[in-house]
């Protein structure tokens, strides 16, 4: 099952200015991100951390990751991966050269065929035979499928989304969220049925039985066959005598099953979490997910919550490998000096090294027989709430960004819950709000309180309006850090226009205001844009409260499908990132809804003027002097530029490629945010904020 602690990174974008920084103007910017004889683009960091999730292909540290999940490791030293929210399965060579052996990442689905033809949904669990064939754990549909060398995709046993319990042979055999596979040397493939709470067997053949457990019935007892009972089991791994070691995640204990369905009880106490080292009941676990082992039967132990390797002896005697139990981070070190964040999967070489998918960090780490910890593949990504300068500087999810005549920018810091301020230089303070202290509280500076912040904006006087999520309401914070609450009582969210506290809002993700001082909201969960005047009255520009659509039209005749991104022009015109239509949206000061470009519910990504461009959630949007508006592409991982008459271009970032990438080619991971001032140019995302302009002048 998904671990909810590592829910992908919140990321986001910005475009900053100010005529001072000396950057381009953004009509000069060239679109697709250079030609036509127009200077190069470069991407600088400006403050905070850049590693995190993606799907870029590349060596050691270029390479990203979205939630590896399990992972095996053949004869000649190759890891494979599950990379379980690309639905992708990724190979790395000793040489550390991440390349993607099957699937496309962010395309779902259960297609069997040759590499990127072939679909996968969230696979989580991964083996390998003698022969180099890949055997991977479809979580979401439910089945086991069988990968070639060369890429080949097969399904072995089960139907794509028909979940079950059943024994057979290949699509008559069903499953229900499989999670960790192991194989052994006849070919046999063992599998943590998690859902169902059994351990089952598929022969090469593809004939389907249960081997242990039975279905439907959790608990914690050993015993032979179906009288044995598991608790979402999770990772698996067998020895050369086929026995078969299964990490119990939600009993906290290592369990081990003999060819003939025996199981027993090796480390750990069923109930009972904890990190003590021991022997057999006296260790404790808190929730094991990876299980792999030696040609000596000793056990290795992805301990997720604990943030820990353990190993684990054939008779039972635990120890930390590496890492410290409640000690969450990335560090590589030996021993208790390294830091994983929820470690995930686990696989074992010829010569005693435990490579692990470090499922929040986004990477691939590799630890010696000896406890030292080293990066493989992929950067993690540094989150916290450390004001500082430049990549000193740590941020926490952050969401929407905004941006003053100075060119200071203002960030949601979402999971801080706190209004961050970054200058041009770089440097970063805590405007408003206490880091992990979330609440509803007005006040100044630390005393105030906000709950997942969401947007931002900034109007001419240098005052803050903010989305404040999951308090339903719109706040005001000053130049010097005083909050107030502009609409909506904190915890009451609803649908009603009203002035000031007796108005209610359902989610609202982004704000943005205008030179008379009204704020205009995307009001997310009730699909509509509301206005607020800077006499806190609270009215409905467009759309329909709770009615989700993407109809034209005038007022509550206009429908929009969870909006998320909104900008408004000096004309008064409000344009929508209408998240789940897949199309930018105009609203007139009148209330009149056009769609600007895309088309509702047609996802991809090409540019083309009005109905034929294509957007993959766009999410922040922002309009410039001229009229033109800029687009956070989220799903896309790309700036895309849409003139007054609806012609869209992309103007930075690959398609299909996520991680940020410095340099002259830019790259994104997943934009969120955006807002521009003046003549320049800023991006933030990975937790970072980002500099994109001209390689040269």
């Amino acid at each position: 099952m998904m671990k909810m602690e590592s829910a992908r990174l919140g990321l986001c974008l910005v475009v900053l200015a100010a005529a001072s920084c000396g950057f381009p103007r953004l009509s000069e910017l060239p679109d697709g991100g250079g030609g036509s004889g127009q200077p190069p683009l470069s991407l600088e960091l400006l403050a905070g951390d850049i590693g995190g999730p993606g799907n870029a292909d590349g060596t050691g540290t270029t390479a990203r990751f979205s939630t590896p999940s399990g992972m095996a490791v053949d004869s000649a030293g190759n890891v494979y991966v599950a990379d379980q929210f690309n639905h992708t399965i990724r190979k790395i060579t000793a040489a550390a050269v991440v390349t993607t052996l099957a699937g496309t990442a962010g395309m779902t689905g259960s297609a069997d065929g040759m590499g990127a033809a072939a679909r996968f949904n969230q696979p989580t669990g991964v083996a390998v035979d003698s022969a180099g064939n890949i055997y991977v754990a479809d979580q979401f549909n439910h089945t086991i499928r069988k990968v070639t060398a060369a890429g080949v995709v097969t399904t072995l046993a089960g139907t794509p989304g028909m979940f079950g319990n059943a024994d057979g042979t290949g699509v008559a055999a069903r499953f229900s969220f499989p999670t960790g596979v192991a194989v052994d040397g006849a070919g046999n493939v063992y599998v943590a049925d998690c859902a169902n709470f059994t351990i089952r067997k598929v022969t090469a053949a593809g004939v389907v039985t249960t081997l242990a457990g039975t279905a439907g019935m959790l608990g914690s007892a050993d015993g032979t066959g179906p009288a044995a009972r598991f608790y979402y089991p999770d990772g698996v791994a067998v020895d050369s005598a086929g026995n078969i070691y299964v990490a119990d995640n939600f009993n906290h204990t290592i369990r081990k099953v003999t060819p003939a369905g025996g199981v027993t009880t090796l480390a750990g106490t069923a109930g009972i979490n904890g990190s003590a080292d021991g022997k057999g009941p006296a260790a404790r676990f808190d929730r094991p997910t990876g299980v792999a082992v030696d040609s000596a039967a000793n056990v290795y132990v992805a301990d997720y919550g604990n943030h820990i390797i353990r190993k684990v002896t054939a008779a039972g005697d635990v120890t930390t490998l590496a890492g410290t139990a409640g000690m969450q981070g990335s560090a590589d070190g030996t021993g208790p000096a390294a830091r994983f964040y929820y470690p995930y999967g686990m696989a074992i070489d010829s010569a005693a090294n435990v490579y692990i998918t470090d499922h929040a960090n986004q990477t691939i780490r590799k630890v010696t027989a000896a406890g030292v910890v080293t990066t493989l593949a992929g950067t993690a990504g540094m989150l916290g709430s450390t004001d500082s300068t430049g990549a000193a500087a740590h941020f926490y999810y952050p969401e929407g960004v905004a941006v003053d005549s100075a060119g200071n920018v203002y960030v949601a810091d979402q999971f801080n819950h706190t209004i961050r301020k970054v200058t041009a230089a770089g440097v970063v303070t805590t405007l408003a709000g206490t880091a992990g202290m979330p609440g509803s509280a007005d006040g100044t500076g630390a005393a105030a309180r906000f709950s997942k912040p969401w947007g931002v904006a900034v109007d001419s006087a240098g005052n803050i309006y903010v989305a404040d999520r999951d308090n339903y309401t719109i706040r005001k914070v000053t130049a010097a850090g005083v909050v107030t609450t502009l609409a909506g009582t904190a915890g009451l969210r609803g649908r009603a226009d009203g002035t000031g506290p007796a108005a209610r809002f359902n989610f609202p993700s982004s704000v943005a205001v205008d030179s008379a001082g009204n704020v205009y909201v995307a009001d997310q969960f009730n699909h509509t844009i509301r206005k607020v005047t800077a006499a806190r009255i609270v009215t409905t520009l467009a759309g329909s409260p709770g009615m989700a659509g993407s109809a034209d039209g005038t007022g509550a005749a206009a429908s929009f499908n969870y909006p998320i991104g909104v900008a408004v022009d000096s004309a008064g015109n409000v344009y929508v990132g209408d998240k789940e239509n897949h199309a930018i949206r105009k609203v007139t000061a009148a209330g009149d809804v056009t769609t600007l470009a895309g088309t509702a519910g047609e996802v991809g990504s090409a540019d083309g003027t009005g109905a034929v461009a294509r957007f993959y959630y766009p999410y922040g949007v922002a309009v410039d002097s001229a009229g033109n508006v800029y687009v956070a592409d989220q799903g896309n991982s790309t700036i895309r530029k849409v003139t007054p008459n609806g012609t869209t271009t992309t103007v930075a970032g690959t398609v299909g490629v996520a991680g940020v990438l410095l340099g002259a080619i830019p790259r994104f991971a997943m934009p969120k945010g955006l807002a521009i001032v003046g003549d320049s140019l800023v991006i933030s995302d990975a937790n970072a904020i980002l500099l994109l302009r001209h390689g040269a002048q």
